[in-house]
């Protein structure tokens, strides 16, 4: 299926030719066949010569209805732009081919009705110039007659070669249906209305409307049953969910937008409109009309930057396009004023003077891609770039995080003096913990910490260290500590097996801290907690072990070492572990 809106001044036919080709009634409302006036968006369709099916959604021409003519094209991706031959080119043309321009509607044909009334030539020739000077050329031309038939088969033919030329749409993109039309059915609750422009539902689904969960229970397209449909599609949608929706909401997959009231865009100003934007206007984006507010970011020019504070929350990606509307133009005045381009979807807070400038110049080079959003974030989980509309493209650097590499390489090179300094501070503690380093590197997450480790650091029961140096000795140790030190190694000298105890300890100031510090300095050897000897004592007692008869016990051990039992059992323990003595049984060991 394929989707093509109607665009042109009121009253020049648009409905009458839907009606003509399709056989349906566009107009839904009484009061619209009463005064043959398009108020609401209508819905026909039809099979072509081809075999191909088109769906219309036929908009109102009127000035007073423009918010509902965008709300029905800005969905749809071709139009068919209707020229009265017995009126030509009028303000509400001009008003449509500047609303199709800034939406990037590219595709689609010319049709001038009523040419039994008129010669169309005239009409033709002009609306042809001013769409090609729009830019949505080159599109095929026709001269029609909606009430005598005239040029219809012309036209069919024409529609079917421009739906063969559309772009295919991706089946497998995130679904964000904008809803056109919401309404109850006795017996089968809540359906709404839109145009598919991309992926799929089925029925089944669970789609987001608002950030709530809604399933989709049945599902019809052109008043058919069906399980499943991928855009370009007219669909209709029987929703469960606690959500009352209503046109301007858009049902999406869930995780695969960001829903939000604050963009930072690029701003490019229609032709004619003249001045800065004023401070107060209206988003459109699909069949949404959002009140918001505009703050430019720098000096006023074409391009410029520009930040949106939307009245709602809407599901955008970068690259969206917003068209931006003045309702409160006079008569006659261009109220379509300029199309904004979507940079960041979570843009900055700007907080001090010249923040806004600066950010204005960050944006002169943005683009759509993760590469220019991590610019500007320097770090983001995979699942955030997706629902901005830009899956990353390389490897993450942990965890699913995204870095850009510049400020990767910038925070690698900075952890080594991070380090560095917090042990200089720190000087009892085993090692920087890896929390007080995410909070220094300003990281959100502890495990980006350990991804930027590199030797001659390491990480380990939750502390980053320098590995590979050798023991600082006495000399690295805080001065108190290294007197204290000194001092007890003064009372092994004389009795190097008899650990001091725990009140001789706290005499000197040797508390756990101190004495770790003091074991990982190398200036104590620590056989056991609250046991310490001096350095190379382990070795010194292996060697008197040695000369013992083999095996011993562990009385004699004690006895040979001039030391207690308190000592000679987490020492002889120590032995085994590094390999210089072994166990017999239950009571011998001896040397190896």
């Amino acid at each position: 299926m394929h989707v093509v809106a109607t665009a042109g001044h009121v009253d020049h036919g648009k409905s009458t030719l839907v009606r003509a080709l399709t056989g349906m009634e566009p107009d839904r409302l009484e009061e619209e066949r009463r005064r043959g006036l398009t108020i609401e968006l209508g819905y026909a369709w039809t099979a072509l010569p081809s075999g191909e099916r088109v769906a219309f959604v036929d908009v109102p021409g009127h000035e007073r209805f423009l918010g509902t003519m965008l709300a029905g094209v800005g969905p749809v991706p071709a139009v068919m732009f209707v020229v009265a031959a017995d009126e030509g080119w009028m303000p509400q043309s001009e008003e449509h081919l500047v609303a199709l321009r800034t939406l990037g509607v590219r595709h689609g044909l010319l049709a001038v009705t009523r040419a039994d009334l008129a010669d169309p030539a005239p009409a033709l020739e002009d609306a042809r110039d001013r769409l090609a000077e729009a830019g949505l050329g080159p599109m095929e031309a026709l001269a029609v007659s909606g009430r005598t038939g005239e040029g219809l088969d012309g036209l069919r033919a024409a529609l079917d070669r421009l739906v063969a030329a559309l772009p295919a749409p991706d089946p497998h993109a995130p679904v964000r249906l904008w809803i056109d039309r919401a309404f109850s059915v006795r017996g089968s609750g809540t359906v709404v209305t839109g145009t598919l422009p991309a992926g799929r539902v089925e029925v089944g689904d669970e789609l987001e409307l608002d950030g709530e969960p809604v399933r989709v229970r049945a599902l019809e397209s052109l008043k058919e049953h069906v399980e499943s449909v991928t855009g370009v599609a007219r669909v209709a949608l029987n929703l469960r969910g606690r959500i009352a929706p209503e046109r301007g909401r858009a049902l999406v997959t869930p995780g695969a937008w960001t829903t939000t009231d604050l963009a930072d865009v690029r701003v490019t100003m229609e032709v004619g409109a003249r001045g800065p934007l004023p401070a107060r206007l209206t988003a459109h984006i699909g069949s949404a009309s959002v009140p918001c507010e505009v703050r430019s970011l720098g000096a006023e020019a074409e391009g410029a930057a520009a930040r949106l504070r939307l009245a709602r929350p809407l599901p955008l990606h970068l690259g969206d396009t917003l068209l931006l509307r003045d309702p409160g133009r006079g008569h006659g005045e261009l109220r379509v004023l300029a199309r904004a381009t979507v940079l960041d979807v979570r843009p900055p807070e700007l907080r001090r003077r010249g923040a806004a400038r600066e950010r204005a110049r960050g944006l002169a080079d943005a683009s759509a891609d993760a590469a220019s959003l991590l610019r500007t974030h320097l770090l983001l989980r995979e699942g955030e770039l997706v629902a901005m509309g830009c899956p990353p493209g390389g490897r993450p650097v942990a965890a699913g995080w995204h870095a850009d590499p510049d400020h990767w390489s910038a925070l690698s090179a900075r952890l080594p003096e991070v380090v560095r300094r917090y042990a200089a501070d720190h000087p009892l503690e085993p090692g920087m913990p890896v929390e007080a380093a995410r909070h220094e590197l300003g990281l959100p997450d502890r495990r980006l910490v350990a991804a930027l480790v590199r030797p001659p650091l390491t990480v380990a029961d939750g502390r980053i260290s320098t590995t590979g140096r050798a023991p600082a000795g006495i000399a690295g140790l805080p001065a108190p500590v290294a007197r204290a030190v000194r001092t007890l190694l003064d009372d092994l000298a004389g009795a190097p097996f008899q650990a001091p105890e725990a009140g001789r300890l706290t005499e000197l100031g040797l508390g756990p801290r101190e004495l770790a510090a003091a074991v990982r300095a190398g200036a104590l050897l620590r056989v056991a907690e609250g046991v310490v000897l001096a350095p190379g004592a382990d070795a010194r007692a292996a060697a008197l072990l040695a000369r013992l008869p083999q095996p011993f016990t562990v009385s004699q051990a004690r006895s040979a070492l001039g030391t207690s039992r308190r000592v000679a059992v987490p020492l002889l323990e120590h032995l085994d572990r590094r390999g210089l003595t072994e166990r017999v049984d239950e009571v011998h060991r001896r040397s190896v």
